[in-house]
């Protein structure tokens, strides 16, 4: 996609544009902070995941920052964890829990889904114990192994308890009977795809919430973008034609953000490097960080 530069109003503020982390003081917080994990080495699927925070940066600016009814919080960029993978995640994992500690909210831009481990460590801190999961994806994530769909899998067997796992939008032909099994066995709250079209999104967010939070600690969402239908998330290797809609994704996701006990968010699975000449995928992420935002925002 060829970049144009952008028309500049002063009355009408983009979004992006945020200031460093590094200029909070010492005592203060923001209500938002942005970080980059780009993971991408242990991809079951070749991806160039790790150009996706700039990319996903640089998409925010086309959009303003009003939505009807919000009042548009404070946010800051953390920057990004440099190699997450590997021998990297302890880095990852202490870079998400500093960003937590500074702020209300944290969303991070992956990389492939590999992230919601260090994220979601991160994010939980001291009270793994009593944490929740939900995540909006076509696949479980429970293979064996270390790579972009065994994130779930690592976080049940560090003591993530999987009665408080909800998992949104799990798609026919996307899994195995084995892994779903293996879902089953862990007690995790499976909404289907099709469930989305039979329940409001109101009554989905609702009982993840619920699931997630049964215990009173933190929540983490996972946002795999390769939920969505493939015509709307091209850039992601994994979705399929028939997944959820754009909207479907983005309504969801102010929901759940909407909730305190969230904590923090990740948006993974988009490869930036192979999106439409429009840069459709790239957008919709940013779409999404917003959403989350505004969710914030109306708690």
């Amino acid at each position: 996609m060829t970049e144009t530069t952008l028309f500049e109003d002063a009355n009408w503020p983009r979004a992006g544009r945020w200031p460093s982390a590094d200029s909070l003081g010492a005592s203060e917080r923001a209500d938002v902070g942005v970080i980059g994990v780009p993971t991408w080495r242990t991809s079951l699927s070749a991806t160039g995941g790790h150009a996706t925070p700039a990319a996903v940066r640089t998409a925010l600016q086309r959009y303003g920052t009003f939505a009807a009814g919000v009042s548009w919080p404070s946010v800051v960029d953390f920057g990004d964890v440099v190699e997450p993978d590997g021998d990297g995640e302890a880095e990852a994992i202490a870079a998400v829990r500093r960003a937590v500690s500074a702020c209300g909210l944290v969303i991070a831009l992956g990389g492939d889904n590999a992230l919601t481990y260090s994220v979601a460590l991160g994010a939980y801190g001291d009270s793994l114990a009593d944490a929740g999961l939900i995540t909006i994806d076509a696949h479980h994530d429970l293979r064996d192994g270390v790579s972009n769909g065994s994130a779930v899998r690592r976080l049940l067997e560090s003591g993530l308890d999987g009665r408080r796992v909800a998992q949104l939008g799990i798609a026919d032909f996307a899994n195995s009977e084995f892994y779903d099994r293996r879902a089953f066995d862990a007690g995790i709250t499976i909404v289907r795809r099709d469930d989305f079209e039979e329940w409001t999104i109101g009554d989905i967010a609702k009982q993840a919430l619920d699931v997630a939070g049964s215990a009173g600690g933190p929540i983490h969402v996972d946002v795999d973008v390769d939920a969505c239908d493939r015509a709307v998330a091209p850039a992601c290797p994994a979705s399929i034609p028939g997944g959820l809609s754009a909207h479907q994704l983005r309504r969801t996701v102010r929901l759940l953000a909407s909730d305190p006990r969230v904590v923090s968010i990740d948006i993974a699975e988009v490869d930036a490097t192979r999106d439409a000449p429009d840069g459709r995928t790239v957008r919709l992420a940013g779409l999404v960080v917003l959403e989350a935002i505004a969710g914030f925002a109306s708690r």
